[in-house]
């Protein structure tokens, strides 16, 4: 290993690749009647690392009164949150970062409103340019790949597809909109209404559907969606379905995202599923067991699941 390799891993050692980033609200915008968009800012965003794509990160919502109890700066931050006694334990939520400025100090995140379900989205509904929250994201200073991210495509696809309900439409979009090169692209997007549609900026050969529900059930348009999808891909017959173990979406999460090959599997089929896991599952059954994409060539991630709550 040469002398700047020992440094690297040196300084890696020392700085987190994640850290909470103090901020407050500068602007919403009410993008549609199901989605809000929160544009944060302060100082400590100029450390704030842009990995772009669906890169994941943890908003720390405040108390009823307000303050944020101190988690510090180091990589063991969820480690102290859970050892606090709960009425000083802030709720914490997970979200795409959907547009990273370091160089203006912001940070616009993407929240579904579905009421007064859950903490995120009763502050959501209530939030006002001054409040503050951390947001616990990759870390500028961190001298190697900080993870966090799944869309993770082999280089030989010629075609993905991406599909999700709302609560990945930040990722989605985020990842389409950052699509480069020729490779054609689907993104098929259940929302709840038809006021959901968001105009999102792709290039030529990336088709997004928005399908709204309006009262339908989780999975009811998309599921269909993706099988007419898959027909008009499926040039040749599907190979062996690949070996898939069943999850109980109710006891475990569903997740499993295959590392990129140097060529794609499914006859260059390249699938990234999210949403509810319910939903999901049925999805990658269908992909990889009825319709004989290769295991490797598809990523699904339940973000959650239907009559329950995220536990942090």
């Amino acid at each position: 290993m040469t002398a700047g390799g020992e440094q690297t891993l040196e300084r890696a050692a020392e700085v987190p690749a994640y850290r909470g980033h103090r901020a407050e609200v500068v602007r919403t915008a009410r993008l549609s009647p199901s989605f809000l968009r929160v544009t944060f800012g302060g100082e400590d965003l100029a450390g704030f690392a842009d990995k772009g794509f669906d890169q994941r990160i943890k908003v720390i919502l405040p108390l009823p009164d307000g303050s944020i109890t101190p988690l510090g700066d180091g990589d063991d931050w969820y480690q102290r949150w859970r050892a606090l006694p709960e009425e000083l334990r802030n709720p914490i939520r997970t979200y795409t970062a959907r547009a990273v400025r370091p160089e203006l100090r912001e940070l616009d995140i993407d929240f579904v409103l579905h009421g007064e379900t859950g903490p995120a989205s009763r502050w959501a509904t209530r939030v006002s340019p001054g409040d503050r929250v951390v947001v616990v994201g990759p870390n500028a200073a961190y001298p190697g790949p900080v993870g966090g991210q799944e869309w993770a495509p082999p280089a030989g696809a010629s075609h993905l597809l991406l599909a999700g309900d709302e609560t990945a439409v930040p990722a989605i979009a985020t990842i389409v909109e950052s699509l480069s090169g020729s490779v054609r692209a689907t993104a098929l997007l259940e929302v709840p209404e038809a006021a959901d549609a968001l105009r999102l900026d792709v290039r030529p050969g990336v088709k997004v559907t928005w399908l709204p529900r309006e009262g339908a059930r989780h999975g009811d348009l998309l599921i269909p969606a993706v099988r007419d999808v898959l027909g008009g891909l499926t040039a040749e017959p599907a190979g062996a379905a690949s070996p898939l173990e069943d999850v109980d979406v109710d006891e475990e999460i569903l997740w499993e995202v295959p590392e990129a090959p140097e060529s794609s599997g499914g006859g260059g089929l390249y699938a990234w599923l999210a949403g509810e896991a319910g939903m999901v599952k049925l999805l990658r059954r269908h992909l990889v067991q009825e319709a004989g994409v290769d295991r490797s060539s598809v990523a699904f991630m339940g973000y959650w699941r239907l009559g329950r709550s995220e536990s942090a």
